[in-house]
């Protein structure tokens, strides 16, 4: 067994032949995609944003989540009769004959009080330099076991935080993909709230 923990993305791309890619379409069009943002949502992001910007160098990874992470999550809402957002809940499969396992921050998948399938891995770090261990590499290592419990051609979303960046994943294939950051102290937090918006307008249109 090799927990999440473990791994570095040098460590994936050897074990299991990966490959990394400047651009895929599907996650272009995810991050391009467009979704509506009400006046009461953008008010909210910005008193979140304030808060962040008093407060991102100081708190804590659970205060992180606790006071940022979180309520932007809610405000998408990614809780429905055919998906949920699940948070510390163990994932584990086989990949390539090696057995993983770990607990994301959150994922995103089927199943309405146990997850079933899932189709986003989220990993989040405090520190934006210096952090202990490889966020992406986290959310990769979740990634690759959610592909095998979906159909083959199924793409998986990702995405982790270090600090006020965000950045957005797709695994498809042996191929996966790493957005530019988006800080979320600046405008770009709109941006953020879209692309999860757009992530949730995608989870529904699945026969979940």
């Amino acid at each position: 067994m090799i927990t999440f923990r473990e791994f570095t993305l040098y460590k994936l791309d050897k074990t299991f032949n990966l490959r990394q890619i400047r651009s895929n379409p599907i996650l272009e069009e995810w991050l391009s995609a467009p979704a509506d943002i009400s006046e009461t949502e953008r008010f909210i992001l910005l008193t979140l944003r304030e808060i962040l910007i008093d407060h991102v160098d100081d708190w804590n990874e659970q205060e992180l989540s606790l006071h940022f992470i979180g309520p932007i999550f809610t405000f998408v809402n990614f809780s429905g009769d055919n998906f949920n957002d699940f948070s510390e809940r163990t994932l584990s499969g086989v990949v390539d004959g090696i057995e993983m396992s770990g607990k994301p921050d959150a994922m995103i998948a089927s199943g309405k009080r146990e997850p079933e399938i899932p189709y986003f891995c989220f990993q989040k770090y405090k520190k934006e330099k210096d952090a202990t261990g490889d966020p992406a590499a986290q959310v990769l290592a979740a990634m690759l076991v959610a592909q095998t419990l979906n159909e083959e051609d199924t793409p998986i979303y990702g995405c982790y935080v270090r600090g006020r960046n965000w950045f957005f994943m797709l695994l498809q294939g042996k191929e996966y993909c790493i957005s530019e950051n988006y800080s979320s102290t600046k405008e770009e937090i709109f941006d953020i709230f879209r692309i999860l918006k757009v992530l949730k307008q995608k989870l529904n249109s699945l026969k979940i």
